[in-house]
Parts: C-alpha cells; structure tokens; sequence
C-alpha cells in the first residue's frame, strides 16, 4: 500500500501541534494531524491546562473563597462540595474546547488521523489505531507529542488513593487529608485548589523554595497564603518510600525519617515526553533520559527536516509559549523568516490561589548581574477596586533601571495577574518608561490602576534618594 503525501505531518493536537498545523495550512500546505487520542486538543485540553483551570474557577465559586472577607469565612455557595461537582464543569469545558479545535482543523482543510504515530523512515510515519492503518509521507514533520506524568518506582500509583495529575479528577471522593508530592506549578496549583475546599493539604518539595524561577518576595508571599489556608509546607524534604495502609490511609516516609499521612496522595514530580512510540531511532533521532528531544532557536532537531515544539522540548512548557512555537516552527519549514517572536517578553501565568504572573526579570537576577533598578510596589487594599473585589492581598510589583526608567520586570499576585500583566507587557515590548504609568489615564475603579500606584510609589522612592 502506497503512503499518503503531505506537505507537513504534524504529530500531536495539542496547542503547539494545532498552531503549527494552521499556520502551514495558510501558507497553502497540504497538512495533516495525527492524534493518539480520540478526540483532538492533546494534553492541554483534556488532562491539562483546561482541566484543571476549570477545576479552580470552580472551586473558587462554590466555595466562595473570594468573597469570604466580605461576608465572613463560613460564607460557601455550596455547603458540601463534591468531586462530581468540579468534574461536571470540567467535562463541559472539555466537550467545547474539543469541538472548537475539531472545528479550527477542519475549517483550514487539515486532515486528522487517530492512532498511534511511529517513524519507519525519516520521512515516512505509520499510523495505526482502532480504526486506522496507514502511511503517511511528508517533506517536513513537526513532532508536538507534549508530556506525561512522571513515574517513580518509590511512589507506586494506582490511580485510586494515590494518582497522578491526569488521574485527580478521577478520585471517588474528596479527600478529608491530601498529601502532594512536588513544589513545581502542577503539584502547588492543584494543592491550593484542595486546601480552598477545607481539605488538609501537606505539601513535600525537596527543594528550599517553591517554584524557583519566580520571584523570592511573590513566592515568600504567596507560603504566606498557602500556611494561612492551613497548608503545611515540608520543604526540603524528599519522599524515601510511599505505601498503602489496609484503612485506605496513604503514608509518605521522608528521608529525614518524618511520616506524613494523608487519604490520598497527589504524586506531581515532573512530567515525561511522549516518545515512546515514536521509534524515533528509524528517523535518526533520539531523546534524553525524560524524553525531551533538542532543538536549536528555529525548533530545528538535528534531522533537518524534522521539528519539535511544545513540552517535548523542555521548558518553559507553557501553553502559550507553545502555540507560539509551533507558529514559528512551521514558517521556519518552508523557509519563512518573517515569524518572529521574543522569549525576554514571555509572560508567565500561574494559577495558584492567589494566582501569580510575571514577565521580565526577578530581583536576583538583575542583582547577579548588577544592574542598577529600584522597585515600585501597590497593594490591591490601595485600590477601590480591590477592596470591591474582597481582594486585600493582591500585589503588584514593577522593577525599572534607575537610570533609563525602562520597564525591567512585572510581578503580580493576587486575582487576575494573569490578565493584568498584558498591560505591562506591552509596555515592555514597546520599550516604555515608567513615565509611562504616571502619564496615562487607567479607568477607575480597576485593578489596573495598580500600575500607576507602583509607578508613584517607585519614582517617588527613587527622588528621595537622589534628594539624598
């Protein structure tokens, strides 16, 4: 049987595969799309980032947690929230992300082929699935497979009292104690989400901090929060052994010889590339020990016509980034220059509770590399809009060079920092000042005017000192 031809396969649906698909379908391509899964949207849609934004927006609205500090902490909007409750929003989500990806791929003339996509050459793919078998051949692959969670033999998963990231809404009912293994975003989104609900969180990282590469004072703020909900932090610990008890009950042995023991255990210590089944040797490439596959700044592996986009290539192992991605990797295929994009302006979002965003860089690093900078900072209790909201913890952090007054980082916690940030990005991009804060008009009462409030506030800092 002969192969399919193609322009350009991409194998994966998920944010980083779909932009790539489209984009070389607007460049007049024949492409086509293989999917392990039955349905399109990858990990981000259905075990993912949807999943389990959802989840919080509904946590946050049943258990009323933003407006306890308006009408007292036994405010709830629902008294006994269950399991059922967040997955019945979470599959709604789910169902129309689906179909609006189906949808993208068909109104741009793609093919979608579901199974199971193996190399049998450098250009040719198999696909085989349950209703599928066939070769697909193509000038160009972008492999977009994404990741999943990873295993240790320490932590033995069942998928019942002890689960994965992919398998938390699956859990019968809601924990009355929850043990989570990992500080990284995944393990600290999902914690917070659970200690919300009134479940007693432990939360065990082996490292000093919780999410490093983010700012010391936002993460130092945002423990504050978590002890608050009556998290406890173990950090600096690492898990020895996890075992099972006969009672349901899921005990964590430390290496410090500390047991912690909870009713279900959340294992989220990194994630592990798609790659398996790719037989990528027969393409002439090859993974490292977590399954991420190098790539120079076009996305390029080192098979000439062959890219890689997405978490299969490590960090960030953002969403965004990926869609952006995997936009640049399929102009790069055909030889297209003119997509650019600026991984210095990459925002970050991270949907803890308070959430966090930021763009640009962190205190230590500008201090490592000694640049001069001052910081201006407001406190969502400053703004009108902030007290309306109930939001009195919420802050906003912006660093600028002393000298030129341009704009060198943006930190926010507090509701909605992902959405504000978008405001300091694009005075980033543009090469703003912090004139530019002081000299515009934001409307009021918004959280917005928090940029001005931080502008006044590190001006203001910084003539005192030069009055000085």
């Amino acid at each position: 049987m002969s192969a399919v031809k193609y322009d350009l396969i991409v194998i994966g649906s998920g944010p980083s595969g779909q932009r790539a698909a489209v984009a070389a379908s607007k460049m007049k391509k024949r492409v086509a799309v293989v999917e392990a899964r039955s349905v399109v949207g990858g990990v981000c849609v259905n075990t993912g980032t949807i999943p389990s934004k959802t989840m919080r927006e509904a946590v946050l609205h049943l258990s009323g947690y933003n407006y306890r500090s308006i009408y007292g902490m036994g405010y709830r909007v629902k008294d006994k929230i269950t399991m059922a409750d967040l997955a019945f929003r979470v599959q709604a989500v789910i169902r129309s992300e689906v179909d609006v990806t189906e949808a993208q791929l068909s109104r741009n003339g793609i093919d979608v082929v579901h199974g199971i996509a193996r190399f049998v050459g450098p250009h040719e793919i198999r696909v085989e699935g349950p209703q599928t078998d066939t070769t697909l051949e193509a000038d160009r692959i972008i492999l977009a497979v994404g990741t999943r969670p990873a295993t240790a033999a320490k932590v033995p998963v069942n998928g019942r009292s002890i689960v994965n990231s992919d398998q938390i809404l699956d859990l019968e009912a809601l924990p009355r104690s929850l043990i989570v293994v990992g500080g990284g975003v995944i393990g600290v989104e999902y914690a917070c989400m659970f200690a919300v609900l009134g479940v007693r969180v432990t939360l065990i990282e082996k490292r000093d901090r919780l999410l490093e590469f983010a700012d010391r004072e936002i993460i130092e703020a945002l423990s504050y929060h978590l002890r608050d909900m009556r998290m406890i932090l173990r950090l600096g610990e690492e898990v020895e052994s996890v075992e099972e008890l006969y009672l349901g009950t899921v005990v964590a042995n430390l290496a410090s010889n500390k047991r912690v023991s909870g009713d279900a255990l959340l294992f989220a210590v990194g994630r592990q590339g798609n790659v398996d089944d790719l037989n990528l040797a027969a393409a002439g490439l090859e993974s490292d020990s977590r399954g991420r596959i190098t790539v120079d700044e076009h996305f390029r592996t080192k098979v000439e016509h062959i890219f890689a986009v997405g978490d299969v290539v490590g960090f960030p192992s953002l969403a965004s980034v990926s869609m952006e991605q995997g936009r640049i990797a399929a102009a790069r295929a055909f030889d297209d220059h003119s997509a650019t994009s600026n991984p210095n302006f990459y925002p970050y979002g991270i949907y803890t509770i308070p959430e966090i965003s930021f763009i640009g860089k962190t205190e230590e690093q500008l201090t490592a590399e000694d640049v001069p900078y001052e910081v201006g900072l407001a406190y969502y209790r400053e703004t009108a809009r902030g007290q309306i909201r109930g939001d009195t913890t919420g802050r906003l952090k912006l660093i600028f060079h002393r000298d030129t007054l341009k704009v060198l980082g943006i930190h926010i916690i507090g509701e909605e920092a992902s959405e504000l940030i978008h405001i300091g990005q694009a005075v980033m991009v543009l090469g703003g000042t912090m004139q530019y804060f002081i000299d515009n008009v934001f409307n009021y009462p918004t959280l917005a005017e928090c940029y001005k409030v931080a502008a006044f506030n590190g001006l203001g800092r910084l003539h005192r000192y030069q009055a000085e």
